[in-house]
């Protein structure tokens, strides 16, 4: 595989489609209409409640499970597992031979836990010392094994990363870098659902966003909505993507022309405080043609407390989007009604 090759992402979103609709705890999230300043509507997508995990990761690592298990019950039988195979008891012994492991602040690593789970297999997360001890009971409740490993995330995924290589584990990661990058893209096309059930509320209603604010760690959610939006939107918005200050890590690389760290301190948008970017993320970011935004500590706390007042509890990194909104003119090209669109991808627990 060439690098350029390692870099394309092309989803089969179609598939994603399928394998979460014939998941009983799979019902399309909300889409609320809130008033924010200036009595200006916003679009926000719930996930607060996704498939009972309280975040938007519930459509990544679980799903990213089963194309894992898949591939590797394929390249052994000749078979292609069906959604209802996957409960029979010759495939749950097949994949009660695979432990998944990754790194997480939170969220991806209640998905690694809740898919391995789900299919039989097993799980262990690496967790740096900044990650609440709440998400450590919430992964244990899913029979993860939690390890607490470095001050910070990139520690904790250095560390991962070693166990999967000594241990021979599978490494369920939903950063990429250079040599990592298929099972990650199989994450993100998870996350496409998001866009796809937007896409069709959409042009059910013609009530068409002008701007989506998208909040991005390592880039994944962010990259999988952008592209899909570029895709197959019938109407184009203005993608902002944002961050926090401390962790600017794509807008740092779209200034260098390629990947780059962003090294700052410990920043409260726990979930995207990510210093390196996923380099598949940051192609496809790049050529969706968006436009960045970094926020303050205070930005992001502010938009926690304002999303919560409008219903919808949650955190700084849940509300990054609409930190976004706050920042951008009240204004739309041609005059055209401002309609922006967030994501608030995790609930507050």
């Amino acid at each position: 595989m060439t690098h350029a090759q390692s870099l394309d992402f092309t989803p089969d979103f179609a598939r994603a489609l399928r394998f979460f609709r014939t998941q009983a705890s799979y019902t399309v999230s909300p889409l609320h209409q809130l008033t924010g300043r200036d009595s200006i509507t916003v679009l926000a997508k719930d996930e607060t409640g996704r498939m009972g995990l309280g975040a938007f990761k519930a459509l990544g690592a679980p799903y990213a499970v089963a194309r894992i298990l898949d591939a590797a019950w394929h390249r052994q039988t000749g078979e292609t597992l069906t959604p209802a195979r996957y409960q029979d008891d010759d495939v749950r012994a097949f994949a009660a031979e695979f432990t998944f492991v990754c790194a997480s602040a939170g969220n991806h690593g209640m998905g690694v836990a809740a898919g391995a789970a789900a299919m039989g297999a097993k799980a262990r997360i690496h967790l740096a010392a900044t990650v609440p001890g709440g998400f450590a009971d919430r992964l244990r409740a899913l029979r993860a094994e939690v390890v607490r490993s470095g001050k910070v995330y990139d520690e904790s995924v250095a560390a991962a990363v070693a166990d999967a290589e000594s241990s021979g584990a599978v490494l369920l990661a939903d950063g990429t870098w250079p040599g990592y990058t298929e099972i990650p893209k199989w994450v993100m096309e998870g996350y496409c659902v998001i866009a796809e059930e937007l896409r069709e509320s959409f042009e059910a209603s013609g009530q068409w966003p002008t701007h989506v604010f998208l909040q991005a760690g390592v880039g994944g959610l962010a990259a999988a909505m952008a592209y899909m939006i570029r895709l197959n939107w019938s109407q184009q918005p203005e993608l902002i993507v944002v961050e926090p200050e401390f962790a600017a890590c794509l807008q740092t690389s779209h200034r260098a022309g390629h990947p780059a760290r962003a090294d700052g301190p410990e920043s409260d948008m726990g979930r995207l405080d990510c210093k390196e970017p996923s380099i598949v993320a940051w192609a496809a970011l790049e050529a969706a043609g968006v436009t960045y935004f970094a926020l303050s500590e205070a930005e992001g706390a502010a938009a926690a407390d304002a999303v919560t007042e409008l219903g919808i509890p949650t955190t700084p990194s849940g509300a990054a989007g609409y930190a976004g909104v706050l920042k951008h003119p009240m204004t739309a090209v041609g005059g055209e009604v401002f309609r922006p669109l967030i994501i608030v991808s995790e609930g507050r627990t």
